[in-house]
């Protein structure tokens, strides 16, 4: 069997979940840490199950080696039918519907090929940064074979270089561009990660004076101390005085961004394509035109920087209209916790060595006005958006990143999804802390379109990780309904039961939302209901 073989390997380390979409999401936060992860599923019932965590890792440029055990490789051919299938005689339904959600697929039942297929597969997934598919005959992993007999042939790959005169060109063209603005500012956006641009942005950051910002799901990829930082854009719900800036500025330079109808706020940006300069990995595009193709983004902000003129007129600007938001009132000794309430002392407790996981939900509003400290590490799933995602990227995440204490912020619907894998957490020795935000019910459903199918069945969260918990290894659950109640959680958290995973579930009312949901809902809900166009 191939998982004995993996098990059998001393330096891999096999972390059994409670599902195969658990797995998968939580290979999908590992990759987010440690630049790839792999998963190993069974044929076609287990494949299947993960093909949703796969589709996301897809969206969010992951490179997750899934491996499927497949047939016997006799069985290929034979008219057969097998276990495990729909009952047809066709054993490529799995193949089939991984083709749309991974780059490469892999299918070894011959070990004449076995080698070149899965080195193809592991270096197709980190060049191209995507998911890869790979199918092993069940009755293959045990058998020696002359291309295993060798140390391997050390693993390369071709560097990305830039077209030398193609990057010329186009520094050339946005410097002109950029230096007759007067107020030009910077947008970092998700695919950073992606183009390894993170450095190269800082760099531009530092040479420029322009102000800079991030769109949410690039929350993370810039230092958020950087002087010239202004928060996150993101149409009318972005941090205070952000849009103003951003919108008001006559030349825009985004880095890596994706607009779609959630990062748009239902498209409602106010962007003028032709003001725009927009940096993709691998092509840059200046207003309505020109564009230049084969210029990756980080040769193309470092060849930037050291062009760009100095303009800090904009982050001036950003000085004289900003004011700080206001900070929650401390409550009454008995008054129900508020969520701003809940999130300022989820704020006062971060440092360098967290990372947060936001759920799809309120939480992805809330987190996305945390102030990160340097070092601090954040993620979520925002161009998927798949209900249910966090505990298992949670997981995942916290396996990879062992000097980070990992914060989760997850809503009480997301986590029935995936509920059963804090089981691992505990079996993996884990110390996250997870907020469980009992608002009894969808919120985010809600406020797109509401109905009774965004009613939930109450559960006793708290009692249900400590069932699961079951006196073995080190877990620790809270029930948090006050401020005194969440203060006192935090120092239990931080201080006795800093060793173990907490569980610290959080009464909110269920009407009490982020006033950034509010406004994201009614925009995207008049965006998903427009009426058909005349045919």
């Amino acid at each position: 069997m191939l998982l004995d073989h993996f098990v059998a390997e001393p330096r891999l380390s096999l972390v059994p979940c409670c599902n195969e979409l658990n797995a998968g999401y939580a290979a999908e936060g590992y990759a987010r840490s440690r630049g790839v992860a792999a998963c190993v599923v069974t044929f076609t019932v287990g494949g299947l199950s993960i093909i949703n965590a796969i589709a996301g890792a897809y969206s969010e440029n992951l490179p997750v080696i899934c491996i499927a055990g497949g047939p016997n490789s006799n069985d290929y051919g034979t008219n057969r039918i097998l276990h495990h299938t729909i009952g047809l005689p066709d054993f490529t339904q799995e193949l089939r519907c991984f083709r749309t959600v991974t780059c490469f697929q892999a299918v070894v039942n011959h070990l004449d090929d076995a080698h070149e297929l899965i080195d193809t597969a592991i270096s197709t997934a980190l060049k191209e940064s995507k998911p890869v598919y790979i199918s092993i005959s069940c009755n293959l992993s045990g058998i020696p074979h002359p291309t295993f007999s060798t140390n391997p042939v050390p693993f390369f790959l071709a560097p990305m270089v830039s077209n030398e005169k193609g990057l010329e060109a186009a520094v050339e063209a946005t410097v002109a561009f950029l230096n007759k603005a007067v107020k030009p500012v910077v947008v970092g956006g998700p695919k950073l990660r992606v183009a390894k641009a993170q450095k190269a942005l800082v760099e531009f950051a530092d040479a420029s004076g322009y102000p800079i910002a991030v769109m949410p799901s690039g929350k993370g990829f810039f230092p958020e101390n950087h002087p010239h930082f202004i928060g996150t854009y993101w149409g009318a719900i972005s941090t205070c005085c952000c849009a103003e800036i951003v919108e008001s500025a006559d030349a825009y330079l985004f880095a890596g961004p994706i607009f779609n109808d959630y990062s748009s706020v239902g498209y409602s940006l106010l962007i003028q394509k032709e003001k725009a300069i927009i940096v993709q990995p691998n092509r840059v595009t200046i207003g309505n035109g020109p564009s230049f193709g084969c210029v990756y983004m980080a040769d193309f902000l470092t060849a930037l920087a050291k062009k760009v003129k100095t303009n800090s007129a904009a982050f001036e600007n950003y000085g004289r209209i900003y004011v700080p938001p206001g900070i929650p009132l401390r409550e009454g000794k008995e008054e129900s916790l508020r969520v701003n309430v809940l999130f300022k002392h989820i704020q006062e407790l971060l440092s360098g060595d967290n990372a947060v996981i936001a759920e799809t939900g309120d939480s992805w509003f809330n987190c996305q006005k945390l102030r990160l400290p340097e070092n601090c590490g954040y993620e979520f799933q925002m161009q998927y958006g798949s209900i249910g995602w966090a505990v298992g990227a949670t997981l995942g995440y916290a396996q990879a990143a062992t000097n980070k204490r990992v914060i989760a912020c997850i809503g009480d619907g997301s986590f029935q999804v995936t509920a059963q894998d804090v089981s691992t957490m505990i079996s993996c020795r884990q110390k996250n802390i997870i907020f469980l935000i009992n608002n009894s019910g969808y919120t985010i459903e809600v406020e797109i379109h509401d109905g009774p199918y965004n009613l939930i069945k109450n559960w006793d969260y708290a009692g249900f990780v400590e069932a699961i918990h079951n006196g073995r290894g080190k877990c620790w659950t809270t029930k948090v309904r006050t401020e005194d109640d969440l203060i006192e959680a935090i120092a239990t958290a931080t201080g006795p039961k800093k060793d173990s995973l907490c569980f610290i579930e959080v009464f909110v009312h269920k009407d009490d939302t982020s006033i950034e949901l509010l406004e994201w809902g009614s925009r995207v809900a008049a965006a998903n209901s427009r009426p058909p166009n005349p045919q």
